[in-house]
């Protein structure tokens, strides 16, 4: 059961957390895998190094020929998780241009063009696997996060709608939605012991996740095994969504 060999698979955003335990998870079970970063060409080469057979792309998602960029680095893929994401914590009164811009362009507008430019092999081939990394700020959108948390919104909305379209194809197009995850990105704010109580105050199983918890469900959703999982949102979060 989930054999991917012979399948290729892009995951953005995967030097580090979530992004690269899916890639090393893909990679176990036979895909070769394209791990891509933002910037630092020595991090996504270093990160890739740690996984089996996986091939180094750096391309930053924010820039306008982002999807032209990746896929001349990669060529086609059967596999394509959109994980890569920019979150700011900022009162929704101070944003500034900047932040607008940026967490729109990777989080959303970069997923679009991706998706535009390799879902025509997969519809060629009658068979695709597109996975979108959401958040459970779906449900509970932070205080602080207006933005990012409106662009998983965003998001959810364009794996339904394009779910409908694509399926007639043997493309399936899912979301995966991660509660509180020990990542880097939340390391700093849960060092605050005090913050990280009331954190974990709000998740059922009272725990956060890590990011191998999230690594079973994105396989499931990239593998034969999910072909009649379409349109859904896989929330992983501990309870913290209810």
């Amino acid at each position: 059961m989930f054999d991917l060999t012979g399948k290729k698979a892009l995951i953005t955003g995967s030097t580090q957390g979530i992004g690269f335990a899916v890639a090393g998870c893909l990679a176990a079970q036979g895909a070769v895998v394209y791990v891509n970063g933002a910037s630092s060409e020595a991090k996504t080469k270093a990160a890739a190094e740690r996984i089996k057979g996986a091939i180094p792309v750096t391309v930053d998602l924010s820039g306008v020929n982002c999807a032209e960029d990746m896929y001349a680095a990669t060529g086609e893929v059967d596999i394509l998780v959109l994980n890569a994401s920019v979150q700011y914590r900022n009162a929704w009164d101070q944003i500034t241009e900047e932040e607008f811009d940026r967490q729109m362009n990777v989080n959303f507008k970069s997923n679009v063009k991706l998706i535009q430019t390799y879902v025509p092999y997969m519809k060629k081939q009658g068979w695709g696997r597109i996975v979108t990394v959401g958040s459970v700020q779906q449900y509970k959108p932070h205080k602080d996060m207006l933005i990012y948390a409106a662009t998983k919104c965003a998001q959810m909305s364009m794996v339904q709608n394009l779910a409908k379209q694509l399926a007639p194809y043997g493309i399936t197009v899912n979301n995966l939605s991660p509660g509180v995850i020990e990542t880097p990105r939340n390391e700093k704010a849960l060092a605050d012991k005090a913050y990280e109580r009331q954190v974990l105050s709000g998740i059922p199983c009272g725990y956060a996740g890590t990011p191998e918890d999230c690594t079973a469900g994105a396989l499931l959703l990239c593998s034969g095994e999910g072909r009649y999982l379409t349109g859904i949102d896989l929330v992983i979060d501990g309870g913290m969504h209810l």
